[in-house]
C-alpha cells in the first residue's frame, strides 16, 4: 500500500481462479497499473485506463517502461519463469509473488514475500485487509494519463505498419483491420508460435476474460488451430479465430478438414508470405543452399477442397470485406480460412523499440 510505483503482473492462475473481479478491484482501489503474461491475457480488460497491455517476446512500450520504473512488482497467479517468450522482470525490484505452486517461489525470480494459494482467495484476503485502511479508490488520473501517453506514442510509431496500403500486405494491417471488424467481446482468438504471436499479442486489446488464448514458453507450430476448434466447441456462440503463418499450416493444416467434417465453424486467419521470414536472419546458409525458409501453397484452395470456405486476399482494400464474408460463413456453420498474402515482415515490438 505504501509503494510509490507498484505494478501488478497477472498470470494464468487468475483465469483458473476466475479472479477477474478481484484483480480489477485491487487495481482500482490502489490505482496500480496492470500487465499480464500471455497466458494471463484477458484477465484484466485492456481498454481499462490502468492496463499496460500484455505480451511475451513482443510487448507494448508501456510494459517494460513501467516495470523498469516500479519499486514493487506484485505477481498474482504467475510463475515468474524466465523465458525468451515472456516478459523480462527487471533486477533489483521488490517482488511479491503469489502462486498456487510453492515450487514457483524463488525458482527464477527472487521474491521478498511469497504467498501460496488460489489467486482468488489471496486477492479476497488482500482486499479485506486493504479495506480496513483504504476505504475508497485512490485517484488514478495521473498514472492513467501516463499510461495513455505511453500507448499513444507507441502506437504512433507503429501506425504506418498498422495502416499500411502496401501490397504484399502488412501482417500488422491485416490484424489491425481484423480487430476493428469483429466484435471483440464476443470473439475468442489465439495465435500460433513465431511471428503471428508477436504481431498479434501487443496490439490486440482483450476486454472480456478468456477471450484470448495466449501461450508462451513454447514454439511448436500449428497448435493454434486445435485451440480454436476447442474454443468453438466450448463456446459455440463465440466467433473463434486462430492466427497462423504458412510454416504453421504446413504442420497441422490438414486438420482444417477436421473442422469441416465435424462442423466446427472457426475462422482461420493465415498470414502467407511464402517464407519463414522470422528465420531468415538465423538461417542464411541453409536458405541459400536449400531454400529452407521458402514455403509455397494455395491454402485457400485447400480449404475449399476440404469443403470449407477459402478466400485469398492480396489487396488492402479487400481485407475488411473478406473478414466480413468470413464471419457470415461461420454463422452459416462453415469453417473459414482467409489467406492473406503478406510481406516478409520481421520487425516486432520488442522492449526498447
Amino acid at each position: 500500500m505504501n509503494a510509490k510505483r507498484p505494478v501488478i503482473y497477472a498470470g494464468q492462475g487468475v483465469h483458473y481462479a476466475q479472479a477477474w473481479p478481484q484483480l480489477k478491484r485491487l487495481a482500482e482501489r490502489l490505482a496500480i497499473p496492470v500487465t499480464t503474461s500471455l497466458g494471463g491475457k484477458s484477465s484484466f480488460p485492456e481498454t481499462h485506463p490502468l492496463s499496460l497491455g500484455s505480451g511475451g517476446l513482443a510487448v507494448p512500450r508501456a510494459v517494460p517502461k513501467f516495470l523498469a520504473e516500479a519499486d514493487v512488482i506484485f505477481g498474482i497467479g504467475c510463475s515468474f519463469t524466465e523465458t525468451n517468450f515472456g516478459i523480462a522482470m527487471p533486477k533489483g525490484k521488490t517482488i511479491i509473488h503469489s502462486t498456487l505452486d510453492p515450487n514457483h517461489l524463488n525458482k527464477d525470480v527472487e521474491a521478498k514475500i511469497g504467498l501460496v494459494g488460489d489467486a482468488g482467495l489471496v486477492l479476497d484476503a488482500l482486499l479485506e485487509e486493504i479495506g480496513k485502511t483504504v476505504t475508497a479508490d485512490r485517484d488514478a488520473s495521473a498514472v492513467a494519463a501516463e499510461i495513455a501517453a505511453s500507448h499513444k506514442e507507441w502506437l504512433a510509431k507503429w501506425m504506418p505498419k498498422l495502416t499500411s496500403n502496401d501490397a504484399p500486405l502488412s501482417p500488422y494491417r491485416v490484424l489491425w483491420d481484423l480487430q476493428r471488424t469483429v466484435d471483440i467481446a464476443n470473439t475468442i482468438i489465439t495465435h500460433d508460435a513465431g511471428s503471428p504471436r508477436d504481431q498479434l499479442s501487443p496490439f490486440w486489446r482483450s476486454v472480456e476474460p478468456l477471450t484470448y488464448l495466449g501461450w508462451g514458453k513454447t514454439t511448436q507450430l500449428g497448435y493454434g488451430l486445435g485451440l480454436a476448434m476447442g474454443a468453438k466447441l466450448a463456446k459455440p456462440d463465440k466467433l473463434c479465430i486462430n492466427v497462423w503463418g504458412d510454416a504453421a499450416i504446413g504442420f497441422t493444416g490438414m486438420d482444417f478438414e477436421t473442422a469441416v467434417r465435424e462442423r466446427i465453424p472457426i475462422m482461420s486467419i493465415l498470414l502467407n508470405n511464402f517464407s519463414m521470414a522470422i528465420e531468415l536472419k538465423v538461417m542464411p546458409i541453409s536458405t541459400e543452399k536449400y531454400r529452407s525458409t521458402d514455403i509455397s501453397g494455395d491454402y485457400a484452395a485447400m480449404a475449399r477442397a476440404f469443403g470449407g470456405y477459402g478466400e485469398r486476399v492480396t489487396r488492402p482494400e479487400d481485407i475488411v470485406p473478406a473478414i466480413k464474408r468470413g464471419i457470415a460463413k461461420t454463422r452459416e456453420g462453415v469453417p473459414v480460412l482467409l489467406e492473406f498474402i503478406t510481406a516478409k515482415e520481421t520487425e516486432v515490438s520488442r522492449p526498447g523499440t
